[in-house]
């Protein structure tokens, strides 16, 4: 007897190519969403910002030279367009505190911003993915019910404590108390311990749970019971054929966790004194320097779009036929 294997039909070059139109048609969407949105924040937040930055004791005539040298006087949608020509000549403005250009104190800035967050992404998942494997494996089929508990209890405790509570325990605990680590400053890699262990504690255990609940799904699937029938080792069934097919919701969810991870630096950030873009975000609202807070703003609000592009490519990548047809 003779087996003919059907194989499904791959997925055409059109599809790919509309499957980018899409995205890109989307992300350009929610550029234009956010470049809107930043601009009008001047205009909506109360107070004015030349004067803000100049003083109460500043002069009316100083005053109103500034906003026309700054272009304030103008029509709003002169102003509009003459703010994304900027934009796209790479301007974002003057500093209305420190005069120095608003592009020079982002790059200035991001690095030490992007470390934490990169940091404790890669902890979280180095955390979230033996540990959610690991009690999926020890739990299945109802065992273990006293572990299962303490894991759900656990995570569920971590998950819902904010970020800069987690920074001001640890201060206390191991910053103050112990004296394990410093509580302020970027003074090198001892002082990365605690910024990021505040930041990775909470998506650590939201992604555990997640893959938790997706191993145990996978568990019981029948390809999973064919390589136990063919006797394979209990590390290859679990490493090999149950894991990589587990992952695929724990990338989704762990590109959003990515996008809070680097909104959450902004109050960890000021916790220990941390010379990144948060820290400098909540000083220049205090201060009323608009042009240094909208340049901010797009900075995160682009990393929060390429995130999740990259996740939308990922999981095309991973499951071609279900992703790309659904979107």
């Amino acid at each position: 007897m003779t087996s003919i294997a059907i194989s499904k039909p791959a997925l055409g070059e059109n599809a790919w190519l509309r499957f980018a139109v899409r995205r890109g048609g989307r992300l350009l969407v929610s550029v234009w969403v956010l470049l809107t949105a930043a601009f009008g924040m001047i205009h909506l937040i109360p107070g004015d910002p030349v004067r803000a930055a100049l003083g109460p004791t500043a002069s009316a005539q100083v005053v109103g030279a500034r906003r026309a040298a700054l272009g304030l006087d103008d029509p709003l949608w002169q102003q509009y367009f003459h703010y994304l020509g900027n934009l796209f000549s790479g301007k974002l403005g003057v500093s209305m505190s420190s005069g120095l250009p608003v592009s020079q104190i982002i790059s200035e800035r991001l690095p030490a911003t992007l470390e934490i967050a990169v940091y404790s992404f890669l902890l979280a998942l180095a955390v979230a993915i033996p540990v959610g494997a690991g009690m999926a494996v020890l739990t299945r089929g109802g065992r273990h019910r006293h572990a299962e508990l303490a894991f759900t209890s656990a995570s569920v405790v971590l998950a819902a404590i904010p970020e800069f509570l987690i920074a001001v325990g640890l201060v206390f605990v191991f910053g103050v108390t112990l004296g394990w680590a410093p509580v302020a400053g970027r003074t090198g890699p001892e002082s990365y311990l605690l910024p990021v262990l505040a930041l990775a504690l909470g998506p650590a255990a939201v992604l555990a749970r997640i893959v938790r609940v997706e191993m145990l799904t996978v568990l019981r699937a029948d390809y999973i019971r064919t390589a136990r029938a063919k006797r394979l080792p209990a590390r290859l069934v679990y490493l090999r054929h149950a894991l990589p097919n587990a992952l695929t919701a724990t990338l989704t969810l762990g590109g959003l966790l990515l996008s809070a991870l680097v909104a959450g630096t902004v109050l960890v950030e000021n916790v220990f004194a941390w010379p990144g873009l948060g820290s400098t975000i909540v000083q220049s609202i205090l201060a009323k320097d608009y042009p240094v807070v909208q340049g901010i703003v797009l900075v995160y609000g682009l990393g929060v779009l390429l995130v999740n592009l990259a996740v939308d490519v990922a999981l095309a990548l991973l499951d071609p036929r279900s992703t790309i047809r659904e979107s």
